[in-house]
């Protein structure tokens, strides 16, 4: 798994990080058949469509955020950055704790940070 150094000269990849893509809407998009039209056309279009979109581990020690890279067929962790404790304590407070859940969206804060530590 790459860290935030490795992930940087990736520039093709980086390019590609979809900053709107949330845990919940990859799973709409990637696994939920049947539904694109709830969705307003955000599904699946074709074979080898991809996102590469950051997520919070709220359980992970020291804090941080992961890259994911998702298709139709699976979920890939390509890339772990560590981040400022208060800024995921504050993306999962912001997000409303889930009990049981622990995966969660990068707040706009962290996005800016990221955005910054990855020069976008």
């Amino acid at each position: 798994m790459w860290g935030l150094e490795e992930l940087r000269l990736q520039r093709k990849i980086v390019d590609r990080i979809d900053w709107d893509m949330t845990p919940e809407k990859a799973v709409e998009t990637y696994l939920e058949w049947g539904t694109g039209w709830s969705r307003k056309g955000e599904f699946v279009q074709y074979p080898d469509q991809e996102s590469f979109y950051f997520v919070i581990y709220d359980w992970e020690e020291p804090p941080g955020v992961t890259l994911v890279r998702r298709d139709m067929r699976e979920a890939e962790e390509i890339a772990r950055i560590p981040a400022p404790a208060e800024m995921i304590r504050r993306a999962v407070d912001e997000a409303g704790r889930k009990p049981g859940v622990g995966v969660y969206s990068l707040s706009e804060e962290l996005k800016r940070w990221l955005r910054a530590e990855l020069g976008c």
